[in-house]
């Protein structure tokens, strides 16, 4: 997975194999299990110190693809522990881990990620509030239970297994979990908001762990289904006021959109691109909501597609702060542009260092960037779609990779549209086209598989050309050869 903040209009994709394209959205999940107590400093934990902090760890997802517009009816993750640590570079079984969690590894806790939040921001709280020692701890580690006894929260579909996900016919399988099951899912620095989650003594702090459910839902070959984490964390607070909340419309009738909206929030990285903090859906009266939320200041992108088929321009709100309410975001579809979706057609290949080079296993999480001012490009989320497209699973074999390669395929959706931009203000948001055409980089992260975010290969990020998208056309993207990965 990668350390920047992407998930919205990415897709995760495995070499050789391709992996689920799933559908328009973003978001993402876990994976992982078992003791990785060993590098835990109980000393590091004291109690009934008030040079210490106190920090409590809250669960949230606002997922993209729940029934009935996504395919999954439920999500259900087993959590056995949450450990943190102040160094970003600590390996799993390093001195010095903090266990935020300790009541969790005798009974662990099952959530429905795609359950209904608890409070409309949160999902579950894990266990008491827990002391610590003072300081910036910059990596996160959670760890999943497949084999347990849990003593709540069991949902009934989830008979196979502790972890599993449900589809919206009803039918449950078991999710798989990694390799990274021996370490624990790893949040590093990248992914953790302002630079670290910082407990000063005598502070008492909340720590929110937020799933990317869906993006991390792989299909394999074999039709069953794996956990691949994509994950963000970050201090927030469970008081009013650490949301960001608005409406969208159809530009043409000021009414709500009869389709599927996708919204993604994001944050520049550290190459100025905005890349997707998280992402949700508009609701049946327009609405969308993002809870909780670390402070800060933030980009809105927005992309839809009605019932008939009409796909909507991307619309971009910068400037929000977490508080703020951004008021009605009026879509717009325009006749004979933005009618229907284009599809950017390509392929990503990969290689080792050996010589002669062969090819090799990476993953590469996909993005589709567009430049909508001088200043300001942004991750756009690809065109929502009402289920899930058949997984098309391909070998290298039968993709005829170039010679000492692995590769695989993708089919992006996206809109045709001009972008529209506007500026966030309290008293009303005005909207203009972009003075440039719509325009995509399709943009590749390659990291180590089953590494929690390490970079492969000898340049990690890869951009191809931008090219100019047509309604009813695939237009083909010039390939994504990652070369010298482990």
């Amino acid at each position: 997975m990668s350390t920047n903040r992407d998930t919205s209009t990415s897709k995760l994709l495995r070499l050789p194999t391709l992996l689920s394209i799933l559908f328009g959205t973003l978001a993402l999940a876990i994976a992982i299990v078992a003791g990785c107590s060993s590098g835990i400093n109980s000393s590091s934990t004291p109690t009934g110190n008030s040079t210490l902090g106190t920090a409590s760890v809250r669960i949230s997802d606002p997922s993209t693809c729940t029934a009935p517009n996504g395919p999954y009816a439920h999500v259900y993750i087993t959590v056995a522990d949450i450990q943190a640590h102040t160094s970003a570079h600590a390996g799993a079984n390093d001195a010095g881990w903090v266990d935020l969690t300790p009541n969790l590894p005798a009974a662990p806790v099952q959530i429905d990620l795609l359950g209904q939040a608890n409070n409309q921001c949160f999902l579950a709280t894990l266990g008491a509030t827990q002391q610590l020692q003072p300081g910036n701890y910059q990596q996160i580690r959670v760890i999943l239970a497949d084999t347990a006894s849990l003593t709540s929260g069991k949902g009934d579909a989830c008979t196979n297994g502790l972890n599993c996900v449900v589809l919206n016919d009803g039918s449950t399988y078991p999710l798989q979990l990694s390799s990274e099951s021996k370490t624990g899912i790893k949040i590093p620095l990248g992914q953790i908001a302002n630079g670290g989650f910082h407990v000063g003594a005598g502070q008492t702090k909340d720590l929110d762990i937020d799933f990317d459910t869906c993006d991390s839902i792989v299909q394999n070959g074999d039709g069953t289904y794996q956990l691949k984490p994509v994950l963000h964390a970050g201090e927030v607070s469970s008081i009013a006021g650490t949301s960001i909340n608005g409406t969208v419309v159809d530009s043409a009738t000021g009414s709500q959109i009869n389709g599927v909206v996708t919204v993604a929030l994001e944050q520049k990285d550290a190459n100025g691109i905005d890349r997707v903090f998280m992402s949700t859906m508009t609701d049946s009266n327009g609405m969308f909501v993002f809870c909780p939320l670390p402070s800060g200041t933030y980009d809105v992108v927005i992309v839809g597609r009605d019932s008939t088929g009409v796909v909507y321009s991307p619309t971009v709100v910068t400037g929000v702060t977490t508080g703020s309410t951004v008021s009605t975001v009026a879509l717009h579809a325009l006749p004979g542009v933005s009618a229907g979706a284009a599809v950017l057609q390509g392929q990503v290949t990969t290689q080792n260092g050996a010589n002669p080079p062969a090819g090799t296993a990476a993953h590469v999480q996909i993005s589709t960037l567009e430049t909508v001012a001088s200043s300001l490009t942004v991750t756009v989320p690809l065109v929502p779609s009402y289920s899930s497209v058949q997984v098309a699973l391909a070998t290298a074999n039968n993709l005829s990779c170039p010679a000492g390669t692995d590769c695989t395929s993708y089919n992006l959706k996206t809109s045709a549209g001009p972008a529209f931009v506007g500026t966030y203000s309290s008293s009303g948001i005005t909207l203009t086209p972009s003075a440039l055409p719509a325009s995509y980089i399709v943009d590749g992260l390659a990291t180590v598989p089953a590494s929690g975010g390490t970079a492969d290969c000898t340049n990690s990020e890869l951009k191809a050309p931008a090219v100019t998208p047509v309604v009813g056309v695939s237009t083909s993207v010039a390939t994504l050869a990652y070369t010298g990965c482990q």
